[in-house]
């Protein structure tokens, strides 16, 4: 029970302290749960946001339930996906009878411009580690380079660049090995 609890709190920790969705959680995701807790490497960490970019859902929601899974089971997917969205769930009940009220002040808009900026910086440091990880030799770099540049000219979806980076990995790696 007590890890149980450990598993919600701090994915509700995340939850609270995280604006801009999945892509800005990265940087607490990777501080939490690879740095301070241990529950997953960098490597796993960065396979739960690319199977929870595929699969249907909130991205960080499925990356807790991988981490919560892969920790107590079932039941600690469950309770720490309920612990990612328990915060959102408290706070927007709370915004939303307020917002209407304010949206129109500059102060509040000009605040939610600045918060968009910071959620910017998180994401850009989020890929720059996770560029550091990933991108290993020449084979890797060129994956990179090309889904960057697909996903933004084009309207491709990202699970389809997903799925062809793991057979391009797949295929690049073996024959890797057989030159090796």
């Amino acid at each position: 029970m007590k890890e149980l609890m450990k598993l919600f709190w701090t994915f509700a920790k995340i939850g609270v302290m995280t604006f801009g969705g999945g892509y800005a959680m990265l940087p607490m995701l990777q501080r939490e749960v690879v740095e301070n807790r241990g529950w997953a490497t960098e490597e796993e960490l960065m396979d739960y946001f690319a199977i929870g970019q595929c699969t249907p859902g909130i991205i960080a929601v499925n990356t807790a339930t991988f981490v919560g899974q892969k920790q107590k089971g079932i039941l600690g997917g469950i309770v720490a996906s309920l612990g990612i969205v328990f915060p959102s769930l408290v706070i927007i009940s709370i915004l939303a009878g307020v917002i209407e009220a304010y949206s129109h002040l500059a102060w509040v808009q000009h605040a939610f411009g600045g918060v968009r900026v910071c959620v910017c910086v998180l994401i850009l440091n989020a890929v720059v580690k996770l560029y550091k990880k990933a991108v290993v030799d020449k084979f890797t770099l060129a994956i990179f380079l090309l889904v960057a540049v697909g996903s933004y000219f084009t309207p491709v979806s990202p699970v389809i660049f997903v799925l062809a980076a793991a057979v391009a990995g797949i295929v690049l790696k073996s024959l890797e090995g057989r030159k090796g």
